[in-house]
């Protein structure tokens, strides 16, 4: 860490300032914390993925691409796994084709529709970028691999409670 460690819990110090001043502080509380924590693995995640010359949103989309059975995928249909904008993924693919790990390439069937498909460097990159990443545990640290799937457990009601799927 470049930064020198609290000798207390900021967070734990202004949930006890908020009950006094504010009233119950437990959501305060985990919401700061999840964003500081988000804080934490953008930042470790972005320090593996930058020699490899990805961000995270590219490196998802590589992935999304190689988890596709025919290493292709229509662009509306990366928006929605991505749960990214089309422009968000235009923007994606384009940095992705200017370094040439994915090609748009015409859909079989529908004119309308474009393909993104990864390429054979995309796919070492891919590769390389996941060595990366699992390397840090994606800068995950000090759980259990216990408490890590009940973290994912936990955080998943939320994703499905503001929408984000259905089960």
């Amino acid at each position: 860490m470049s930064h020198r460690a609290l000798p207390f819990d900021p967070i734990a110090r202004a949930a006890e300032l908020w009950e006094d001043r504010v009233g119950p502080s437990t959501t305060m509380a985990a919401v700061t914390s999840i964003m500081r924590v988000q804080q934490v693995l953008q930042s470790a995640v972005d320090a593996a993925l930058r020699p490899h010359g990805l961000t995270f949103a590219r490196y998802e989309a590589l992935v999304l691409l190689t988890f596709a059975k025919r290493g292709s995928l229509p662009m509306r249909v990366m928006g929605e796994r991505l749960q990214l904008h089309p422009t968000s993924v235009t923007n994606i693919v384009d940095r992705l084709e200017a370094d040439g790990l994915v090609k748009r390439i015409p859909h079989p069937t529908d004119r309308r529709t474009t393909l993104a498909e990864i390429t054979e460097a995309g796919r070492d990159r891919r590769e390389a970028a996941t060595v990366a990443v699992t390397e840090i545990d994606f800068g995950l640290r000090g759980l259990t691999e216990r408490q890590t799937l009940q973290l994912t457990e936990l955080l998943a009601k939320v994703r499905k409670a503001v929408g984000d799927f259905e089960d």
